[in-house]
């Protein structure tokens, strides 16, 4: 198997792949546990429809213009919407449930229904199946994506860590935060923004669809063992890496697809955190 492992890590894409892999489970496992606490997990899932809109947008934007990658044009599409679903939630006449819901399954529509009218290939579902469930995205990144991946992720870790303080006062108790001056709007927007942008980059390692079991079963599962604030976010991180690397590992062997194999992956680890949790209880 050792042989195995080394020929296939003698090719550039595998290798980009973990490089990728590592960076984005990473990212994802971060703001994870913000989300379960925040009971904002089905933002996480509204926004990778939103995000599945947007490639589809940007692949037929690209028969007619040149873009040099798609996320130029999902990156910002998803942020925005983040920023619409954060300032929609607070209005009394749209529950914020309601406006994921609405803003979600319109983008999934959309976006299918351009892909049908603006053909691009003659494969149109081998296409969207691999846009939903990450198929082969992640094991045919080009270097220039790989960049725009670390740069992205390197973002995303350094925004977190100079945030965290505020990030900590505005997940346990919003309304204390802003009492004592916190400008936690403000702060809510950053952890939209940068929950677009983690949901952007998922999707190259799992698909649109599975995008929310990478964020919140780390978190989830740290949970069922730890307590405080700090050791979830650090062991959430660790076992989301720790299994990112895994489900890669096999799906490269076995040839599963990536996605679901390390979802796949993110659920026995669940599993054995609760059992564990159960066990020193």
């Amino acid at each position: 198997m050792i042989d195995t492992l080394a020929t296939y890590f003698s090719f550039a894409f595998v290798r980009y792949a973990f490089i990728v892999g590592v960076l984005i489970s990473l990212c994802s496992s971060l703001l994870g546990v913000t989300l379960v606490l925040k009971r904002f997990s089905f933002i996480g899932d509204g926004l990778s429809h939103v995000a599945f809109g947007g490639i589809c947008l940007a692949t037929v934007l690209g028969t007619f213009i040149k873009i040099p990658n798609d996320m130029y044009i999902v990156l910002p599409l998803t942020i925005l919407c983040a920023v619409l679903l954060l300032r929609t939630g607070r209005n009394t006449k749209i529950q914020g449930d309601a406006a994921v819901a609405m803003i979600s399954v319109a983008s999934l529509a959309i976006g299918y229904l351009l892909m049908n009218i603006f053909s691009t290939s003659s494969n149109i579902t081998g296409d969207v199946c691999s846009t939903l469930f990450g198929s082969t995205s992640i094991l045919t990144l080009t270097i220039g994506e790989v960049w725009l991946c670390t740069g992205l992720s390197v973002a995303v870790i350094i925004a977190f860590i100079i945030f965290y303080n505020k990030i900590f006062c505005v997940t346990f108790d919003e309304n204390f935060a802003t009492a004592v001056g916190t400008h936690a709007q403000i702060y809510n927007l950053v952890i939209a923004i940068i929950i677009a942008v983690i949901i952007v980059l998922a999707m190259n390692l799992v698909g649109s669809l599975l995008i929310s079991a990478l964020v919140i079963f780390p978190a989830l599962s740290a949970m069922r063992v730890f307590k405080s604030f700090r050791s979830v976010t650090v062991c959430s991180a660790v076992v989301s890496v720790v299994c990112s690397v895994t489900g890669l590992l096999i799906s490269v062997l076995a040839g599963t697809p990536v996605g679901s194999t390390i979802v796949a992956v993110d659920l026995a680890a669940f599993l054995l955190f609760t059992a564990v949790g159960v066990f020193i209880k």
